[in-house]
């Protein structure tokens, strides 16, 4: 039987007449690396922060590790991991001393303190740099210092919070490796980003757009069910093409990419290519078309795009 580290039920949370959380029904399950994306806005981080038992829900409820969100909030923060986007380590102490502090904040035996802040210096690859101030370190040195924090007290359920935004691609993969690793040893991850490249990365993902669930699956099954066909159209005149295209009825989203265009068309259009190249062709406009596999940035796109914004 399938265990779930988070489930929620209709959760939603209000401020004012703005709706930041609409009825969100999720079961994120154990072991596994879960996804959010979505636009600014779309209601990641509140989420978060009403699973990490800091801000209570409006109506709904949700349970995190087994404990209701509504009835011990607090019980929820001990058993937790909670990077933010932000650098929110002391950057006037040094690694160690930040590792050390979180060591007492945590309540970690003392007879064990010692040995488990090396061994987080030495798994993070940071025994070199334990007596330099966190605030002159490099992004990626920054990230791998949060994380070791965050992981100090072995929570069996993380929330990153756009954790690699700062960060170069190198830093970015070798990110992505820790938490494969952690996972393996039954950690459970909750992540949130704009990058569709980690987004693939995921067992899972959700894309929220405007506080509501709008898609839920692992990549693999969302790009295969997409519901519309894409065409990738290649020209030497990119701009007056997608033009052309995104005034089209059965077209729902024209992206470029340099020299290409992904062209979302409508799934009841039977000839997509026949269709965009007659159109092309009355315009006297040359371009190469093909229809191609959907990745996940169509997705994004497919399950944001058209839904009713308020006036």
């Amino acid at each position: 039987m399938e265990t779930f580290a988070i489930e929620t039920r209709e959760l939603t949370r209000c401020f004012g007449d703005l709706v930041a959380v609409d009825h969100v029904n999720l079961k994120i399950p154990a072991g596994s690396i879960y996804g959010f994306i979505g636009p600014n806005g779309c209601g990641k981080s509140t989420t978060i922060r009403m699973l990490c038992g800091l801000l209570l829900p409006s109506d709904g409820g949700a349970t995190v590790l087994g404990i209701d969100v509504l009835r011990d909030p607090e019980a929820i923060k001990s058993k937790i991991g909670y990077m933010t986007q932000r650098f929110s380590l002391y950057q006037d102490l040094t690694v160690r001393e930040n590792l050390q502090f979180l060591s007492e904040i945590h309540r970690l035996p003392r007879v064990n303190r010692r040995a488990r802040i090396q061994a987080q210096l030495e798994r993070f690859g940071l025994q070199d740099r334990e007596r330099q101030l966190a605030g002159t370190l490099s992004g990626g040195q920054r990230q791998r210092l949060a994380l070791a924090a965050v992981t100090l007290h072995e929570p069996k359920l993380l929330f990153l919070d756009e954790p690699t935004s700062a960060v170069d691609p190198e830093s970015r993969r070798e990110f992505w490796e820790f938490l494969f690793d952690m996972v393996d040893q039954g950690t459970t991850v909750l992540v949130t980003t704009h990058f569709m490249d980690e987004a693939e990365r995921c067992h899972l993902i959700a894309i929220l757009d405007r506080g509501a669930l709008v898609a839920e699956g692992s990549p693999k099954t969302l790009m295969a069910e997409l519901p519309a066909t894409v065409v990738e159209v290649e020209s030497e005149v990119v701009r007056p093409v997608r033009q052309a295209l995104i005034a089209l009825d059965p077209v729902i989203d024209v992206a470029q990419l340099g020299s290409r265009l992904h062209v979302l068309v409508r799934p009841e259009v039977s000839q997509p290519e026949m269709f965009l190249g007659n159109v092309l062709a009355r315009k006297e406009l040359q371009a190469e078309l093909r229809t191609v596999t959907p990745n996940l940035e169509d997705v994004f796109v497919m399950a944001t795009t058209g839904r009713a914004r308020p006036s």
